[in-house]
């Protein structure tokens, strides 16, 4: 079973920065894929961003230019960098690990960006 922790959400102002971790509990190398997933109430649960095969990356429209996902190997943890935060960015930040078949979630971590 793969546990992935999420850290470094909190409160921050309009045009504001985060950076988002998470930490596994195995080494990333064997996975196939890594992604954040973010859930505002009353909406669905949507792919912000993705890192494929350790080298491709994925944004969702709304957050290209202003989000970066990461990686650090050595240390089993991958990132999320938030700048020029909106409101409409508040939401529940999750973690989420891919290999092959197997999906795993962290427990998120919550993000509320005031205007």
């Amino acid at each position: 079973q793969v546990q992935l922790v999420e850290s470094g959400g909190g409160l921050v102002q309009a045009g504001g920065s985060l950076r988002l971790s998470c930490a596994a509990s195995i080494s990333l190398v064997s996975m196939n894929a890594m992604a954040w997933y973010r859930q505002a109430p009353g909406k669905q649960r949507e792919l912000v961003a993705s890192l494929t095969s350790g080298v491709f990356t994925s944004y969702a429209s709304s957050v290209k230019d202003r989000f970066t996902i990461s990686k650090d190997n050595a240390k089993n943890t991958v990132y999320l960098q938030m700048n020029s935060l909106k409101p409409e960015d508040t939401a529940v930040y999750y973690c989420n690990a891919r290999k092959y078949e197997l999906v795993f979630w962290g427990q998120g971590t919550q993000v509320t960006v005031s205007s």
